[in-house]
């Protein structure tokens, strides 16, 4: 029987930094055991026995054969582990049968007998050749075939009785590897174009191989054994099996290790991605059907979304600042939202803090977030003059991801395909991922407007996938404990200790868009807006700045909230808000072009319109869901019933959890508690067919529904 162990003593010889060396004397000293090596050119050398024994640099050279590291054989346990349990179960009795001709006794020790060993034909006293001939008459099989087992047993143990001890890794094909390689190649060079046919890469796999080696020098398969070996391939560069774009995703993975960025703490990381929705909606502004784009931050650490908005087909610079804006100064929560879905005005959960008075306020959407690095891909609304400087000045760091590399922003795309099953594909309106899932006529169902779809994607966020459990959020040390971003958020401070929190609030105003104005006896005008507060210069005083606007001073807007506008005094460098004239007429946040879309409203029903006309008229508009003509208030109520009607699958994960938002309770004219405003007193004249026809809505609802769905 070969033997692991090989003697070190006087004589012994190691391969050493690469030159043999030879033990001479070995030597007990203080600091322990010593030995003196010699090399081939007579020079010596003092070590340490135990560097001897245990470096890297030093390999002893056995004088006797035994196993090695290297052998091309299997190890025992990769052997044992690939039998199946009738495979096991032979080769543990043929062990049983190998030790009886050895020793006499089945389990290999006179201490365990069995009943009847030792058998005559081997006993002690019987020759091992008696033996092997009563074994081989006893299982009837040859007696070279049972020498071959104990000589495979004496070597190897039970494995060595094994079928498939010397099988290796892979069983391959046997065509030739040059034909295959080849065959890779052809595949390879078809990852971005349109998705071939096995045929065609056989073919051409074919005539590259006689053109680089020669006419019948490598021997071609034939198509059993191609198709074949293709589907080997396959497995090693895909190509026929999936989608073209899965297939470009997967060519395009890092060829070494994966590698990947581990946030401690909330704050330490912010995603930022910007993705279009599967579903339409209703632009008010242009009056046509769009897919939003939505643009979202995430907290990498908790998976909390700590700001969000939709826009209409293109996502400018500006909209990533307000997104970022919002993670400074987060947005109130909704008034129907529930109470578990609200986080209090500090933005520490109440499970850590409890606040009085946060609890009888409305609260915040999402939790405030100083983030520490900023992660986003290579767009140029990512990367704008704007952005960049005020990171480089609030100290956050801009870590641009790889390009075409959607996996380095892993945590924001699962978010988006959370969103698409778990929300959009409930919604009217839905089309699908691509061309080959979308409906027959997704347009003409029900629709959102784009501030509802954005007020149901942050509501839905905050009440569901904030408190649900995901299966990414989980603590090395309890993997068993699932969490939901809300509870990683209080995992995350009882970890860290801390979180990173703006030093000043009024930060955030930095990420808004600038106006320059000029200062009247008014206010400032913006837009046709007038905002005015304490705090304002009087007019007058020259302005400081050379703006673009001649003695203009500047203004930070916020594009999804236009009832307010804030200035900061130059003298005391201290941020006032200045309130639009009819802010009190909206009692919501209310968009740049939403307004605009009022006042075009209003344009073509008013003689006189102003804009707290058009805001009271807007929010009548989404209230009752109705058109200004008569056409298109035919059509919205059309649309509207569709909507009231609409017989969603129900399911406890997606619809259930849907249907109870209260915007979407809302939009679809299911809350019964919801206000509706009053309609505006009309001049009504003589042939103004609009007038007459609000006028008919304002004396009998009951009347105009009676007639509205009539052929025109």
């Amino acid at each position: 029987m070969s033997s692991a162990h090989g003697r070190v003593g006087v004589g012994t010889r190691f391969q050493y930094d690469g030159e043999v060396v030879e033990v001479v004397e070995m030597t007990a000293t203080a600091a322990g055991n010593e030995v003196i090596l010699r090399n081939d050119r007579g020079q010596v050398r003092r070590l340490a026995l135990k560097e001897l024994l245990f470096s890297d640099r030093v390999q002893l050279i056995p004088e006797q054969p035994g196993p090695a590291a290297t052998d091309v054989e299997q190890i025992a346990s990769v052997v044992l582990s690939q039998l199946t349990p009738d495979e096991r179960r032979g080769v543990l009795e043929r062990a049983e049968h190998v030790r009886e001709v050895l020793t006499g006794y089945r389990s290999g020790s006179p201490e365990l007998p069995r009943e009847g060993e030792p058998l005559p034909a081997y006993a002690p006293g019987a020759s091992l050749e008696d033996r092997y001939m009563a074994k081989a008459v006893e299982l009837g099989v040859a007696a070279r075939s049972v020498r071959r087992w104990v000589a495979q047993f004496r070597e190897h143990g039970e494995a060595g009785l094994t079928s498939r001890k010397n099988r290796s890794l892979s069983q391959g094909t046997s065509a030739d590897e040059r034909w295959v390689e080849t065959a890779l190649e052809v595949m390879v060079e078809h990852t971005a174009q349109s998705k071939p046919s096995r045929t065609l890469v056989i073919a051409r796999t074919r005539a590259r191989v006689i053109a680089r080696f020669g006419e019948g020098v490598v021997a071609q398969p034939s198509r059993a054994t191609a198709f074949r070996i293709l589907a080997d391939l396959e497995r090693r560069h895909p190509l026929f099996r999936l989608s073209t774009k899965r297939n470009r995703d997967i060519a395009e993975r890092p060829e070494g290790p994966y590698g990947k960025l581990r946030p401690t703490r909330p704050g330490e990381y912010l995603l930022m991605d910007t993705t279009r929705l599967d579903v339409f909606a209703f632009d008010p502004f242009t009056l046509r059907w769009v897919q939003g784009e939505l643009t979202v931050a995430m907290d990498w650490y908790t998976r909390c979304i700590t700001g969000l908005r939709l826009t209409p087909v293109t996502t400018k610079a500006v909209d990533v600042s307000a997104v970022l804006y919002q993670a400074f100064r987060p947005r109130p929560a909704g008034r129907d939202w529930p109470r578990h879905a609200v986080w209090p005005e500090h933005g520490i959960p109440r499970a850590v803090l409890l606040d009085v008075e946060a609890a009888e306020g409305p609260g915040l959407a999402s939790p405030p977030l100083a983030p520490e690095t900023l992660v986003v891909d290579h767009g140029k609304v990512y990367v704008s003059e704007h952005l960049t400087s005020v990171c480089q000045r609030m100290g956050i760091s801009i870590q641009p991801a790889r390009l075409r590399t959607g996996r380095d922003k892993g945590p924001v795309e699962r978010f988006f395909r959370t969103l698409r099953e778990g929300l959009l594909e409930a919604l009217p309106g839905y089309k699908g991922p691509d061309i080959h899932t979308r409906g027959e006529d997704p347009e003409s169902e029900a629709f959102f407007f784009l501030d509802e779809l954005e007020a149901i994607v942050r509501e839905w966020t905050a009440v569901v996938y904030h408190c649900r459990p995901h299966a990414g959020l989980v603590d090395p040390g309890v993997p068993g404990l699932r969490m939901s971003p809300r509870k990683m958020f209080e995992h995350g401070m009882a970890r860290a200790g801390y979180i990173e929190v703006p030093r000043d609030r009024d930060l955030a105003f930095e990420f808004l868009q600038t106006k320059w104005r000029t200062i009247q006896h008014y206010g400032v005008e913006i837009g046709r807006r007038r905002y005015s507060g304490p705090g304002l210069p009087a007019p007058g005083i020259r302005s400081p700045y050379a703006g673009p606007v001649k003695n203009g001073w500047p203004f930070q807007v916020d594009p999804d909230d236009i009832s307010r506008i804030y200035f900061r005094d130059p003298d005391s460098r201290a941020w006032h808000t200045l309130m639009w004239e009819h802010a009190p007429s909206a009692d919501m946040p209310l968009s740049e072009d939403a307004l605009a879309f009022a006042r075009k409203l209003a344009a073509a029903k008013y003689r006189y319109p102003d804009d707290r006309l058009a805001v009271a008229d807007l929010l009548e508009r989404w209230n009752l869901g109705l058109g200004t003509t008569l056409a298109e208030r035919r059509m919205a109520l059309r649309l509207s019933r569709e909507q009231a009607a609409l017989d969603l699958p129900e399911t406890e994960t997606t619809t259930t959890a849907v249907t109870s938002l209260a915007s979407v309770r809302r939009a679809l004219g299911q809350d019964d508690a919801l206000p509706v405003t009053e309609v505006p007193a009309l001049d009504v004249e003589e042939g103004d067919d609009d007038a007459a026809d609000m006028e008919d809505l304002t004396a009998g609802e009951d009347d105009f529904y009676a007639d509205a769905l009539e052929d025109v």
